[in-house]
């Protein structure tokens, strides 16, 4: 019996298999002192546009345009991949944080390894990403409104990672709409 299945029927759950494996990759990538303090989650369907409509009230409130331009662009997106971290001090006195040592650092300046090793989960993941030919984007407006919304709990240092597997990358030439004007401009 011969079947046919044509790519557009299956495309989205091909996808999604890609942000599963995007998921492991940042989970395996290598971390600062082994120890693990990444958080991953996997944004799709409805709270995708739930965040969308999150970023347009946090650009109209911050001032900050490149999130309307971003919270419409999310919505081109089979998935979005947010990649967070805990914060923990390392203890290694190592002065990156711009600190001589851990216990001088004040408690809102972030521990750098943990930067770091958010930067190479989100390294691992768009590699990963690249290697099956889906497209994608970092995006620091949609992680710093994750953030806002409190969709990782304790995690700071969040990025979100928009996938797509359609015809032309909706990520790369990206068309900046003004966002409506706030009540106080009417």
């Amino acid at each position: 019996m011969i079947m046919l299945i044509n790519e557009r029927d299956t495309r989205h759950e091909r996808i999604l298999q890609v942000a599963n494996e995007m998921m492991t990759a940042a989970r395996t990538a290598p971390k600062g002192k082994g120890i693990d303090i990444i958080e991953v989650l996997m944004v799709t369907g409805e709270t995708i546009v739930e965040l969308s409509k999150a970023m347009l009230d946090y650009s109209v409130k911050t001032g900050m345009k490149f999130i309307t331009r971003d919270a419409n662009n999310i919505l081109q997106a089979d998935a979005v991949i947010l990649i967070g971290t805990k914060q923990k001090t390392q203890n290694l006195n190592c002065g990156y944080c711009g600190f001589d040592t851990c216990a001088e650092k004040m408690k809102d300046v972030p521990c750098a390894l943990n930067t770091v090793d958010v930067g190479i989960a989100i390294g691992s993941a768009c590699s990963t990403a690249a290697d099956h030919r889906v497209d994608s984007r970092v995006m620091f407006s949609v992680g710093r409104v994750a953030q806002e919304q409190n969709m990782m709990p304790e995690c700071s240092s969040i990025y979100g990672i928009p996938i797509s597997g359609s015809t032309k990358n909706p990520f790369f030439d990206r068309i900046f709409t003004p966002p409506p004007p706030s009540e106080s401009t009417k």
